[in-house]
């Protein structure tokens, strides 16, 4: 006993030291999440978007015990022995980072519910898929939510003070357009996406944090829900990400990716899906595709926009992963079948990409990466990232 004593003593020191960096400013996502009054949530999302910033926030001025389980010092024990550990202390909640990466969680989590009912027991994890994927039924004992990657509108909050309620870019009447004389938008928008999309911004050397994500994303999270993954499918998931940044066509070939890298269909399906779930990719399906098949004219992006500008990728494919970035997280989207007369389908809205002089061909609307203010049925490409 003296020895988890120790590791919690050493414990509560990390916590009280990243207390007092939380920042200033928090994203304005943070007030839609009110878990106050929630005895058990999860709260899972892509690396570095700010769940510990939020679980920490959130339970700054509460009598809760802070540990993240991919600390070395909480290896030799299990997330029950620790947690209940931290209870015997006198908590009275816990909040649990990066759960997934302790042994048997799932179980362990499902016994601290049992276990102490009237504690409140917080976790993060970084993917949904810990929950799909989990033989402890967790998702009837606890709430989950995601915490998305940052939009424009939160950029702005977070970076000039500028805070504004979201808007839908395709009914934009209500929206203050007076903002353009405080600030030059499309020059800040640029900023925001090339290295502003996830809020570690503010520390600085973006891109090489973004890389450590990427990596980390692949070689640590990937591997806990593909069974039996080998050091080829690491290379495969690399192979997609290296062709997807520079490619100016946003799709793969599947025959040909099995037969270079000696791999099933079946296996890189499941690769895909779980990039797919882990925030690394975003793939955009026709109507008529199936969850576990692309036909033609689906479309498969890099999920952060930015990681385009960080390893100097393809700007066109960019500028369409942003659309389907901004656009998804408000709205259904799927690609056209139908590319001679637009390029996705929103909510039941045709949608063109481009620029100042593209043309509408069929579609309602037009996306525009090169003008500050809507003109008819051309929309700002910077006034999607206002719509969450």
């Amino acid at each position: 006993m003296k020895e988890i004593d120790s590791v919690i003593e050493s414990l509560e020191l990390i916590h009280s030291r990243l207390k007092l960096n939380i920042p200033e400013r928090k994203r304005p996502v943070f007030k839609q999440l009110d878990i106050d009054n929630t005895r058990d949530v999860i709260i899972y999302g892509s690396r570095g978007v700010g769940k510990t910033t939020f679980l920490l926030h959130k339970s700054r001025d509460r009598n809760f015990f802070y540990f993240s389980a991919d600390n070395p010092l909480t290896a030799p024990f299990s997330l029950f022995q620790l947690v209940e550990a931290a209870f015997k202390k006198g908590y009275d909640g816990v909040v649990i980072d990066e759960v997934h990466f302790s042994k048997n969680w799932e179980q362990n989590l499902k016994a601290i519910y049992d276990s102490f009912p009237d504690k409140f027991i917080w976790a993060s994890g970084s993917s949904n898929l810990a929950l799909k994927f989990s033989r402890a039924d967790l998702s009837r004992r606890y709430v989950t939510y995601r915490l998305p990657m940052l939009s424009f509108r939160e950029f702005l909050y977070l970076k000039e003070g500028i805070e504004l309620p979201p808007v839908n870019p395709f009914d934009y009447q209500s929206f203050d357009f007076s903002i353009l004389n405080r600030i030059n938008i499309l020059s800040v928008f640029r900023e925001y996406l090339s290295s502003g999309i996830r809020p570690f911004f503010q520390e600085g050397n973006y891109c090489e944090r973004l890389s450590a994500v990427v990596e980390k994303s692949i070689f640590f999270d990937v591997p806990f829900f593909v069974p039996a993954i080998q050091d080829n499918h690491l290379r495969v998931m690399n192979a997609i990400l290296g062709h997807l940044i520079f490619s100016p066509v946003p799709t793969i070939n599947i025959s040909k990716m099995c037969s270079s890298w000696h791999i099933s269909k079946e296996k890189l399906y499941t690769l895909l899906s779980v990039m797919e779930q882990t925030e690394i990719l975003k793939i955009v399906r026709t109507r008529r595709d199936a969850i576990h098949q692309l036909t033609k004219g689906a479309k498969i992006f890099l999920h952060d926009p930015s990681i385009y500008s960080c390893f100097k990728g393809n700007t066109g494919t960019q500028r369409e992963a942003f659309v389907v970035f901004a656009l998804s997280e408000r709205f259904e989207v799927y690609a056209s079948d139908r590319e001679e007369e637009y390029d996705y389908l929103v909510s039941g809205m045709k949608i063109e990409i481009g620029g100042k002089h593209k043309k509408s061909k069929k579609a309602d609307f037009v996306i525009s990466d090169d003008i500050d203010v809507p003109v008819k049925n051309r929309i700002p490409l910077w006034l999607l990232g206002m719509a969450f």
